[in-house]
């Protein structure tokens, strides 16, 4: 894990100052102490991150799970008594995973992944516009259409004009420059710009600037306009600002029932955000999904005791993490350790951090997610796949993600039963080796998504040193998502030693370079293979 270092510690930092606001900005919007936000980063980058067999995905307080929060705590009569829920909802999430229920995550299409990653670059963009221009009416870490201060996400923005404060608006560009320049051309001039990162040197240049300007009136960022980590005076104080259940609640039936709403909504968004990450991920890593509803469930027992809010893996902090350089489970866990240390040791240093800076940071982080080019690119592959994904990423703008997903799964079912009936004859497996590991796979006429994990399972449990032929032939249906498991498992395939002969009606194809390659020239509204 140590190997990967040089990568995984610039990743780490860029992911702890995108982490910190969030944290943050989640308890807030949920009606929890603001450092039981901080408690579940910590969690989630301590533990789940030590215990997940993800190596790229960050674990922390999902601004999915802030309204259920908001009710609960109100609706069990406190906050102690909401902790005694996330601890029983972490216990089921260890049920789950015992359970192996980790598989649902394999039943999302990719259409609807890709939807859910664009929309989320688009949401988190049209977030940050205000705190960017310094008017934080909304909480940091709100992704819901509605916001908690009776605005919607494009009023804010609309009222942007009234409420700029220059001072924001100025470090705020100045740190988009900065980001830029780091990203387009300092990179690529040597290596110590790849070492420290460009969002660590925005925002000490944040603070310079927040501190030179404190007596310009003119150019002051207010107090309000920058991060809030709450500042304990001593040992007591900081020991103090720890919640523990109050475990005499765990009769009340409604505890149980919120604990079971946690778990099946974190559980959901972890094997969600799992999905999405691999799918982005440039070493394209498998993550164990029944190890990771395991994982999640130990941080959420954790979190819950010393009085976190409940943690799920969050696509944000995962997807700057990748774009960042992150390689291994090591950045995740450093940022982990950063957030500890930092509310410890240097709380002051750390509220004098402007929010713009931050919201130019993850400017960067949605656009990458939220590329145009991906728009082109789903419909060209035809409406069968653009109309789940399109209606994905409107869900989740306009809605919320868990709204977003759903209608992008259920338009995508659609599709499905549209296109043919369920085949359950998918995969015939023949094992002519006489020891000699030589597998033939044959695909029936139609394969989906559904198919997914099936397919991924075999394909995986392959021995080093297979000869493995891959027949077609029969086939006339054949899903995009399955295109891509098949040119996932190209690159492991030479690692593993694997010889592959493809067998179609367009003839035999000995070691393919691109499974996307060989099946471009299929219809653009059709992936039918006849």
């Amino acid at each position: 894990m140590f190997k990967t270092i040089k990568s995984d510690l610039p990743a780490s930092i860029v992911v702890f100052f995108v982490a910190l606001p969030l944290c943050l900005g989640i308890a807030l919007a949920s009606g929890a102490p603001l450092f039981s936000g901080i408690i579940a980063g910590i969690v989630g980058g301590i533990v789940v991150g030590s215990l997940s067999g993800s190596k790229i995905g960050v674990s922390g307080p999902a601004a999915g799970l802030a309204a259920i929060v908001l009710t609960s705590i109100g609706s069990l009569g406190g906050y102690q008594n909401f902790l005694v829920a996330v601890v029983l909802g972490g216990i089921i999430q260890v049920v789950f995973g015992f359970l192996k229920a980790g598989v649902i995550g394999y039943y999302f299409p990719s259409s609807v992944i890709k939807g859910m990653l664009t929309g989320i670059g688009i949401i988190i963009i049209l977030k940050q516009i205000p705190h960017f221009f310094g008017y934080d009416a909304e909480p940091e870490g709100a992704d819901s259409f509605v916001e908690t201060s009776g605005e919607n996400t494009f009023s804010a923005i609309l009222n942007i004009m009234d409420n700029i404060t220059l001072g924001s608006t100025v470090i705020g560009l100045i740190g988009l420059a900065i980001l830029l320049l780091w990203d387009k051309v300092l990179s690529k001039k040597g290596k110590i710009f790849k070492l420290i990162q460009g969002p660590l040197v925005a925002v000490v240049v944040g603070i310079i600037f927040f501190a030179l300007t404190q007596s310009n009136t003119l150019l002051a960022v207010d107090q309000s306009h920058l991060v809030s980590v709450p500042v304990p005076e001593d040992a007591a104080s900081f020991f103090g600002q720890f919640s523990f259940p109050n475990f005499s609640a765990i009769t009340n039936p409604e505890v149980w029932l919120v604990a079971f709403t946690i778990a099946l909504v974190a559980s959901l968004e972890t094997l969600l955000c799992v999905e999405a990450t691999d799918k982005i991920d440039p070493s394209k890593n498998v993550t164990p999904t029944n190890r990771e509803l395991l994982a999640q469930g130990a941080g959420n027992i954790f979190s819950g005791l010393i009085g976190g809010l409940p943690i799920t893996q969050v696509i944000v902090r995962s997807s700057a993490n990748i774009q960042s350089g992150g390689r291994s489970k090591l950045s995740t866990i450093i940022h982990g350790f950063l957030l500890l240390i930092s509310v410890i040791l240097i709380p002051r240093l750390l509220n004098m951090v402007p929010l713009s800076v931050l919201a130019a940071i993850l400017f960067i982080v949605g656009f990458k997610l939220a590329k145009p080019k991906m728009f082109k690119q789903m419909y060209l592959m035809g409406w069968k796949q653009f109309v789940p994904f399109i209606v994905t990423v409107f869900g989740i703008v306009f809605i919320d993600l868990l709204w977003g997903i759903g209608l992008g799964l259920s338009v995508g079912i659609v599709v499905v039963l549209l296109k043919s009936y369920q085949n359950s004859h998918f995969l015939h497996i023949e094992d002519n080796s006489n020891g000699n590991h030589s597998i033939k796979m044959t695909l029936a006429e139609e394969v989906t998504f559904f198919n997914k994990g099936a397919i991924l399972k075999e394909l995986d449990s392959l021995p080093r040193d297979t000869k493995l032929e891959f027949n077609i032939l029969k086939t006339r249906y054949l899903d995009n998502d399955i295109i891509e498991i098949l040119e996932d498992f190209l690159f492991k395939a030479k690692d593993r030693n694997i010889d592959i002969k493809l067998v179609s009606k367009r003839g035999i194809v000995e070691n393919p370079s691109s499974f996307i390659e060989f099946f471009k020239e299929r219809p653009k509204s059709s992936l039918s293979l006849s």
